[in-house]
């Protein structure tokens, strides 16, 4: 285990503050935000897929929660594809979902999607999508090539899913198997320990922000992903939660979610709370389209009688979308300068080993290929802080996005 897991590192959280001194117009200000966000991502996401991952803990937002909390449902509204849905474990591995906004003129109605997975000891498979209809399929494909056809769950492997749209922000989100109890029939007897594991070594690591999706309708405080997420957060630092099913709240429950979004009840999330209503079962047998969804989503919380007292940027998908790349990206950048370190620390340590084997080139060619792996991720990174302190002193404002 590197000396990085062990180290506490603060999480920078990310206020929606302006700056009367700054003389750039809104609109500069924007352009130059989503200039900045999308190399930070493309960073990470390119350091995991080198498998730099597997010994330097790199940012990352974990998405976790019971299962049917409406986890499903929040993902697919951000990203605009459908996910496996059904009852029990429907996630049985890890899925990272890459999502990439396409921008510029002819970038409206553009969509692509590749799906990757690499099953032990063979070469990693790929799949192209053409449109956001085979993601489904295609996921489920996957899941049991790693997992298996039947209702267990795969800890080591994982599902890549890139989806490049004007329609979706720059967010890279894990996500991952729901919390269960009780095994289901074909199900391993241990199923609910398995998924603690899995779930508990992704939100272990200071470098991961916890996404814990709850419903509304729920004893909040209580709830097992809530207390996961206690456990390795005890302070909240690093978890921002999201209160799915708003529409489905009764009188009591609805004024339970008010004092916890507004820092008032026994939850305490210093990322704050969001409160979502997605699409129903028969929203989504209907295809309601998911821009319509979110409109009608705003009109709701606009409209309710007791959810219009909350502050906008606490509700609705955009702006949890939002929020989740303004923290995420904040957080790389504090993380930067201690990655490079771990980077470099790994980098003397497998350079040491190779040196070790003498010459010529080790049969082994894997280890060569490690030590090629960081000397690219090293340059990357040294390339990354120097962007990131150019940033800081030329953006206009604050000092944080």
């Amino acid at each position: 285990m590197s000396d990085s897991r062990k180290r506490k590192r603060a999480v920078k959280t990310t206020t929606s503050s302006s700056s009367s001194k700054s003389k750039s117009s809104p609109s500069s200000l924007a352009e130059a935000y989503d200039q900045s966000v999308r190399p930070y991502i493309d960073l990470v996401d390119s350091l995991r897929s080198s498998g730099v991952d597997k010994d330097v803990s790199l940012p990352s937002v974990v998405v976790i929660g019971d299962q049917s909390t409406g986890k499903s449902s929040v993902l697919e509204a951000m990203s605009g594809v459908q996910l496996p849905r059904g009852t029990g474990i429907v996630t049985r591995c890890a899925l990272e979902l890459r999502l990439k906004k396409l921008r510029g003129r002819d970038a409206g109605g553009q969509w692509k999607g590749q799906l990757r997975y690499v099953k032990p000891g063979e070469e990693p498979v790929i799949k192209n999508l053409a449109n956001a209809e085979e993601v489904e399929e295609a996921v489920r494909e996957a899941q049991n090539a790693l997992a298996g056809k039947g209702k267990g769950i795969s800890k080591d492997s994982k599902i890549e899913l890139e989806v490049f749209s004007s329609n979706v922000p720059d967010l890279t989100l894990i996500d991952l198997p729901g919390i269960t109890r009780v095994a289901a029939q074909g199900q391993p007897h241990n199923i609910g320990e398995q998924v603690k594991r899995l779930i508990k070594k992704h939100i272990g690591e200071e470098e991961t922000i916890i996404l814990c999706v709850i419903p509304c309708t729920s004893d909040i405080a209580t709830t097992e992903a809530l207390q996961f997420a206690q456990e390795v957060d005890p302070e909240g630092d690093r978890t921002l939660g999201v209160l799915t099913r708003a529409d489905q709240t009764g009188p009591g429950e609805e004024n339970n979610v008010i004092d916890i979004v507004q820092q008032r009840g026994d939850v305490q999330l210093k990322l704050g709370c969001t409160v979502v209503k997605c699409r129903s079962q028969k929203d989504v047998e209907e295809r309601m389209p998911l821009e319509e969804a979110l409109d009608i989503e705003e009109n709701f919380f606009r409209q309710h009688k007791v959810f219009q007292k909350l502050e906008p940027s606490t509700t609705g998908i955009r702006q949890l979308a939002l929020k989740l790349t303004r923290q995420l990206v904040s957080h790389i950048q504090a993380c930067l300068p201690n990655l490079l370190k771990d980077v470099e620390r790994a980098l003397i340590d497998t350079t040491g080993k190779l040196k070790k084997l003498g010459s010529p080139l080790p049969k082994d060619k894997q280890r060569y290929l490690t030590e090629v792996r960081y000397i690219h991720a090293r340059a990357f990174f040294k390339g990354y802080v120097c962007l990131h302190n150019l940033f800081l002193d030329n953006l206009s404002g604050s000092s944080q996005i």
